[in-house]
């Protein structure tokens, strides 16, 4: 399990705690400028907490090694960074770094990575010579190759199209342990994740299950928009002007 506690950094995270448990889809929403990106940054340590903790499978975070916590965890960030002269095997291979690999153990790792994000035909291409959606496949892919036990991810579905979004939300049903992803699309968020934070203003406004947190009295006075459920699907319309 991931457990933070009493999360605050800077003005912008106010006393949050989140649970990512096993085998599990935690989603993290709320509108831009909620914290979202930076609670996410908080749990695999790009940024230090100003005050409370965060602790992975029962120990504190910031007691893992580099190579320990990148056995635990791998992220998808949304802007990644990556030299454009690799190819998709060869980026999708630094996911095998933190593991001491036997020989064609990593080879195996990264081909059955590719064969998940469907870009196996594309493993010798450069990354300068990929779509947007085909470099995030990619960076999914490279986070797969790394056997965590747990999956962060930043706005995933951004640059994929329709099917490949249905793709990724399968293969986080499909992961053998936690993922934790922030989402803009609330009807993702219904449809895939077993547990959902709502943050708003750098505190978790509401938190449980999907059907029981992303309802019009939760989401109208955060998203300032009319909010229409119907089963599992939410519409919005904006509010009337005076």
């Amino acid at each position: 399990m991931i457990e933070a506690r009493g999360i605050e950094y800077r003005s912008i995270l106010r006393g949050v705690d989140v649970e990512c448990a096993d085998r599990s889809v935690t989603g993290i929403v709320g509108p831009n400028g909620a914290g979202k990106t930076t609670l996410l940054k908080c749990l695999f340590g790009a940024l230090t907490p100003t005050a409370g903790r965060v602790r992975i499978d029962a120990t504190d975070l910031n007691t893992l090694s580099p190579r320990e916590l990148a056995r635990r965890v791998a992220v998808v960030s949304q802007e990644p960074s990556f030299n454009d002269r690799l190819s998709v095997a060869e980026l999708v291979s630094l996911g095998r770094l933190p593991h001491r690999d036997r020989r064609g153990r990593g080879v195996e790792e990264v081909a059955t990575a590719l064969e998940k994000v469907g870009l196996l035909g594309l493993a010798h291409r450069p990354l300068d010579q990929l779509s947007g959606g085909e470099r995030q496949r990619a960076m999914i892919a490279r986070a797969l190759a790394q056997r965590p036990r747990y999956l962060l991810l930043d706005e995933p579905g951004n640059h994929l199209d329709i099917h490949h979004q249905l793709d990724l939300f399968h293969i986080l049903r499909e992961f053998d342990g936690g993922a934790v992803v922030v989402l803009h699309d609330l009807n993702h968020a219904l449809d895939y994740c077993d547990e959902v934070y709502v943050l708003a203003d750098g505190r978790v406004a509401a938190a449980g299950a999907p059907r029981e947190v992303l309802v019009p009295e939760v989401l109208e006075p955060i998203y300032n928009v009319r909010v229409h459920r119907a089963g599992n699907h939410v519409t919005f319309t904006r509010e009337e002007q005076p």
